[in-house]
């Protein structure tokens, strides 16, 4: 056994740590590996050398360690062997070689830099390691740096790859690692996860990536860890690890106010009566704002007690955790005085951007980091748990330490525009779009654009900036409401949806009812209700629905056909405006979701999104497998594989390829939206933008299946304006007085499109 990080720290700490099974090498053979030129500095000579630390990791949960040791607190060994796994640990080791390094100071970090991560790369493929199958043999990671793969995406236009979750997760039972009970969200140490490959994968990903110009995404969760080292080492009570999470010792005298934790589990639920009586005690806060993944008799409230463990000194003791997602997810403290959850966190972000080469990272659930009791004159008495301001701070500091050492970040943040806006303003770099998404899903359900109008409006009321936001199709999650900023912080503002007006509470529950009506039920049973977060689907059977196509088994050539047209349709929405376009592999193979009985085990806890998350094959190089690594089910693809479609100029790939370097072309990415008009026919949708180059863009949306017709008219736009089609450079109409126009001094223009029809204009004067 090493000894642990705790309890040594020489002065040497400072030296660069080698690779793993470097140091044992000679010395000549360790200084060549230091020495070895990376990309960078063969292409650019003037660019300083990367920070390449590494994190200590001196054992591996995948070995076949056996021991007689009891696992308890009061077994040094097992203590030790916790903290030689621990995030904490690694986040030491990483932060010693870093510290006094200049290298640390040569980048502007204060202000987000949207159009430098928009530049980098805007375009991205969002992968999800549990789904894809690979070929015979080959790991997930090794499969995301395939050249073939990277020849396909240069194809498309993809430039980035954000990989998902890929290191270990779940937690740690005794000697024993647990499985992940959240996709890999939970996540318990800074090793990759050998399920989906190595650190030599990784960086072999990395390297592709860097050669044909490309960006490799990771994940980082400020939120919560898994129960792995780190947490049961908080549980002994030993050192600065309970101050990683929300977590109260309970003095023993009050253990009668805990539920008793059931055989075989380590912490249960609170009930909302258990909840209640230890807030009267002065123990916990209580009540926060909505409980994330509500299930009866599961998750009724955001907190659990643990049941009894010994701290090193052979003492027991009984924790209350607070988790806001599941309760395998313990959340981090972030105003602790050890400061130990911001050391975990800081070093999970600096090993995958220094130690692994990563360009960027996702923050997952990083609204929620700010936990607060109920003000005195808070009759309620809920705690300020959404929106808080320390959730902004610690979100500056994040997206300040990445931007330090030449990263860029992007929230995943659904809540309210406000909050969206607050982050942006010293945060992260990027938002994922939680002000449309479901949006323009509810128009196409309805053939009605009017509710996505209302939210691009009221986007640009609050002040978010549409070309600083991830605009994506499907991803692991389920197709979420995303209707918080109307349901909580605008729940009394006034709202008009065509000729009727709503609070925002009613608008949010009129929209929830509008998808649940029209995206599953008996008008398609293949979707499913997640709990009282969405719906759990695909992007194709969010059309299939909207169709009206009730039983996957009848979809015929016919069928595709009008699904292709509508998925292009969102695929163009999302891509043909400011900001970064971001879809899946289940949008690129047009997947349908698996059934039920498929994937029983998975869903048997309430979590339906197993549901949308079949395996596929994108590059088709295991036609044979119908599951993927992980055990995963494949799904039913209406597409076919990347490089079929690449091969047909109808197919999906190829026609969104076609988009895309349209996009490139003209640089859409990079512009500002202005204005979102209102058209004559409530199918059709108006975005009004202006490029970086100076030049006034336009594009025009059909969300219905037939053919519809509209007035463009723009405060935007003067008369004799000229308006090009962006892709064929044609003139196709000339702004002049229309309709009722007239009267507002408008100039406009008569754009008739056909069913799931799109047009890219511009304007030169």
């Amino acid at each position: 056994m090493t000894d642990p990080i705790e309890e040594h720290e020489p002065h040497t700490d400072t030296i660069p740590i080698p690779a793993p099974g470097v140091a044992e090498a000679h010395p000549a053979v360790a200084d060549a590996v230091d020495q070895e030129i990376n990309f960078d500095e063969a292409f650019y000579p003037a660019r300083p050398r990367a920070l390449r630390p590494r994190a200590r990791r001196h054992l591996s949960f995948t070995g076949t360690l056996a021991t007689p040791f009891e696992p308890v607190g009061t077994n040094g060994a097992y203590v030790e062997w916790l903290v030689n796994h621990s995030m904490l640990g690694d986040a030491k080791t990483l932060a010693r070689q870093l510290s006094g390094q200049p290298e640390m100071w040569g980048r502007a970090y204060a202000s987000p830099h949207p159009r430098g991560a928009i530049d980098t790369a805007s375009v991205w493929f969002t992968a999800y390691p549990l789904s894809q199958i690979t070929g015979e043999g080959e790991s997930f990671l090794r499969a995301l740096g395939a050249d073939d793969l990277w020849d396909a995406f240069a194809r498309v236009g993809i430039r980035a790859i954000h990989t998902g979750p890929v290191k270990l997760a779940g937690g740690v039972s005794g000697w024993t690692r647990t499985p992940s009970i959240d996709g890999h969200f939970d996540r318990i140490s800074m090793t990759i996860d050998p399920m989906f490959g190595s650190e030599d994968d990784y960086r072999a990903m990395q390297a592709t990536a860097s050669s044909r110009g490309g960006t490799i995404i990771d994940d980082l969760i400020p939120a919560h860890t898994g129960k792995g080292s780190d947490f049961r080492l908080a549980e002994m009570n030993y050192r600065d690890y309970p101050g990683i999470y929300h977590m109260v010792d309970i003095p023993r005298h009050a253990w009668h106010l805990l539920p008793d934790v059931p055989d075989g589990r380590d912490s249960v639920n609170l009930s909302a009566e258990d909840e209640r009586r230890l807030k009267d005690a002065g123990y916990i806060i209580g009540e926060l704002q909505r409980v994330i993944f509500y299930e009866p008799g599961v998750k009724e409230t955001n907190w659990s007690a643990t049941a009894e463990v010994l701290d090193t000194g052979g003492e027991p003791h009984r924790w209350v955790y607070l988790h806001y997602f599941k309760d395998g997810q313990p959340s981090i403290n972030w105003l602790d005085p050890t400061f130990a959850g911001m050391r975990l966190v800081m070093g999970d972000a600096l090993h995958a951007l220094t130690d692994l080469g990563a360009g960027g990272l996702r923050l997952d659930a990083n609204g929620f980091l700010g936990v607060e009791r109920a003000s005195e004159d808070d009759e309620g008495g809920v705690a300020w748990s959404e929106g808080h301001p320390l959730s902004v701070a610690a979100n500056q500091l994040i997206g300040s330490m990445v931007r330090k050492v030449g990263g860029f970040t992007f929230q995943e943040l659904n809540l309210s525009m406000d909050a969206i806006r607050a982050t942006s303003v010293t945060g992260p770099d990027l938002s994922y779009d939680f002000v449309t998404r479901p949006a323009y899903q509810h128009a196409l359900a309805t053939g009605d654009t009017g509710f996505l109008r209302l939210a691009l409006r009221e986007g640009l009321k609050i002040g978010v900036n549409q070309g600083a936001l991830v605009h994506a199709l499907q991803n692991h999650d389920e197709l979420t409401y995303e209707l918080v900023h109307f349901a909580t912080t605008h729940r009394a503002d006034i709202y008009r949806l065509g000729d009727v007006e709503y609070t925002g509470a009613d608008l949010a529950d009129k929209i929830r009812d509008d998808l649940r009506r029209r995206i599953t039920g008996p008008a398609a049973p293949y979707n499913a209700v997640f709990t009282q977060n969405g719906i759990a689907s695909t992007t194709a059977s969010v059309i299939t629905a909207s169709l009206g196509i009730s039983d996957l088994s009848t979809i015929d050539d016919d069928d595709v056909a009008r699904i292709r047209d509508a998925h292009l349709l969102l695929a163009g929405y999302n891509a043909l405006q400011p900001g970064v376009f971001a879809l899946s592999g289940w949008d690129l193979i047009g997947a349908l979701p698996v059934d039920r009985d498929e994937v029983a085990d998975l869903i048997s806890t309430g979590d339906t999104r197993w549901i949308e998350r079949g395996a596929f094959d994108l590059m088709g190089h295991n036609p044979d497998a119908n599951r993927s690594a992980s055990g995963l089910p494949k799904a039913r693809s209406l597409y076919g594989t990347l490089p079929q479609q690449l091969g047909d100029p109808g197919s999906f790939a190829s026609r969104l390829a076609s988009m895309l370097h349209l996009r490139a072309a003209h640089g859409i990415a990079t512009g500002t939206l202005l204005e979102v008009p209102e058209p004559d026919d409530p199918a059709m949708l108006i975005m009004v933008n202006r490029l970086a180059v100076g030049a006034l863009q336009l594009c025009v949306f059909n969300f219905a299946e037939r053919e519809a017709s509209t007035v463009v008219c723009s405060r935007e736009l003067r008369f004799g304006d000229e308006v090009f089609d962006l892709g064929t450079s044609q003139r196709v109409a000339v702004a002049e007085p229309l309709g009722s126009h007239v009267a507002e001094g408008q100039a406009g223009f008569r754009v008739t499109l056909g069913p799931f029809g799109l047009q890219a204009l511009i304007v030169r004067d």
